[in-house]
């Protein structure tokens, strides 16, 4: 079993550096085509409209389930089968397989386009979110807003990740975003009203809580000198494909490291 899973992994990392910095420049936040985990290989994209999502293959040996949104931190989450699973609503999956995986969560959440076939669209990671005042903000919504910032300003975004600005933080409430840029735009408080507005747009529950800042207020941004992520992923030890920036945490822990690696306190670097 271990020298199965070591070739898997070897042949992921070998499609990872082929393929990947290909389609990562397709376009602004461009996302791949397929859905390749260690586990296993679950969908591909089949059309041109990136809208639709991926296609799910059933028949390849394994048998998936999903567990709802509100379930995902539960000691003992109910799952449901495939069968059961609705458009439009976030799923933590499951996957039992014949290679061995018994009930196996991957740790990807995903949301349903159609179930005729079956086709869904990858939206995060189970610990890759944003919740602290109730706006439930994860991946996919930060990815897109990127996108369409990026796209209407003519920016290119290298790296971010975001972590909440507590009531206690400055007696201020909100978001606090780290961007790495291979291109800057020309206006960096234009691309933050621009990126705030677009995952207001995108995300209803975070719109809800920006409603005249009562909640939340307006983003924050602070630019990061390029090459600071690398830096912060080598003093973490890590290397190659598997060495990601975690883009979403409900503790500062990921942004007060990394704001380190540029010499805290903050306001030395730029933010708006």
């Amino acid at each position: 079993m271990r020298v199965a899973f070591i070739k898997v992994f070897k042949i992921a990392e070998f499609f990872k550096e082929i393929y990947f910095p290909t389609v990562h420049h397709l376009g602004h936040g461009a996302k791949s085509p397929a859905c390749i985990a260690l586990e296993s290989y679950f969908a591909s994209q089949d059309t041109n409209d990136r809208q639709e999502g991926l296609l799910l293959f059933p028949d390849t040996g394994i048998y998936y389930e999903f567990i709802p949104e509100g379930q995902w931190h539960d000691l003992t989450p109910e799952a449901i089968p495939l069968k059961a699973v609705e458009i439009g609503k976030p799923y933590a999956m499951v996957i039992t397989t014949n290679g061995g995986l018994w009930r196996y969560k991957i740790g990807d959440t995903v949301m349903f386009t159609s179930t005729d076939p079956y086709r869904l669209c990858i939206t995060g990671r189970t610990k890759q979110y944003i919740n602290t005042f109730g706006e439930e903000v994860m991946v996919d919504n930060t990815d897109r807003a990127i996108e369409l910032t990026s796209r209407a300003l003519r920016a290119m975004v290298s790296d971010y990740t975001v972590a909440p600005v507590h009531l206690t933080l400055n007696g201020r409430s909100g978001h606090h975003w780290l961007i790495e840029f291979d291109q800057a735009p020309e206006d960096i408080k234009a691309f933050a009203d621009l990126l705030d507005t677009n995952l207001q747009l995108l995300n209803s529950d975070y719109e809800a809580k920006r409603f005249q800042s009562m909640a939340l207020n307006r983003l924050q941004l602070t630019v990061l000198p390029k090459g600071t992520f690398r830096k912060w992923i080598q003093k973490k030890g890590k290397s190659g494909s598997q060495a990601k920036v975690p883009r979403l945490s409900n503790e500062r822990t990921y942004l007060e490291e990394v704001l380190a690696i540029i010499s805290h306190p903050l306001t030395q670097q730029k933010t708006v």
